[in-house]
């Protein structure tokens, strides 16, 4: 059976080399204060990362927001509409999209126009959507 035997620690082995030196410990601490350096910056870098997307996302929304109000093709006319929304502004422009390639037979009822949406946030962000829609040409309302 196993039997507990008493812990004797021998006076010879404990000598001047037994634990650490102050340069020893010094160099744990410059390693440890580094290693939370890189910590620190990586997580500054997500929270701006973070907050660059929430800023976007903001921005994509009331770009989508905007242009699910654009007035319907009967009424769409060349100008420019502008207003605030989200504490962010925004724009559109509407005008004739400019090339000769219509097709003459449809040109003859609709027209297509290039729209420019805009939205501008407090930071100075800017986000742009280009796109077209077929109006209808006017005097055949």
């Amino acid at each position: 059976m196993f039997q507990a035997m008493p812990f004797e620690h021998p006076v010879e082995d404990l000598d001047a080399s037994a634990g650490f030196t102050l340069i020893e410990a010094l160099v744990a601490l410059a390693v440890a204060a580094v290693s939370l350096a890189a910590i620190g910056l990586l997580m500054a870098g997500n929270i701006r990362g973070s907050g660059r997307i929430e800023q976007h996302l903001g921005l994509v929304a009331t770009l989508r927001a905007v242009e699910t109000g654009l007035p319907d093709r009967a009424s769409l006319s060349t100008g420019t509409l502008s207003g605030e929304m989200h504490h962010q502004a925004w724009s559109v422009d509407m005008a004739p999209f400019p090339g000769d390639f219509v097709n003459p037979r449809a040109a003859q009822f609709w027209t297509p126009q290039i729209i420019v949406i805009k939205v501008l946030s407090p930071s100075g962000a800017v986000l742009q959507l280009k796109t077209i829609r077929l109006g209808r040409r006017t005097g055949e309302q």
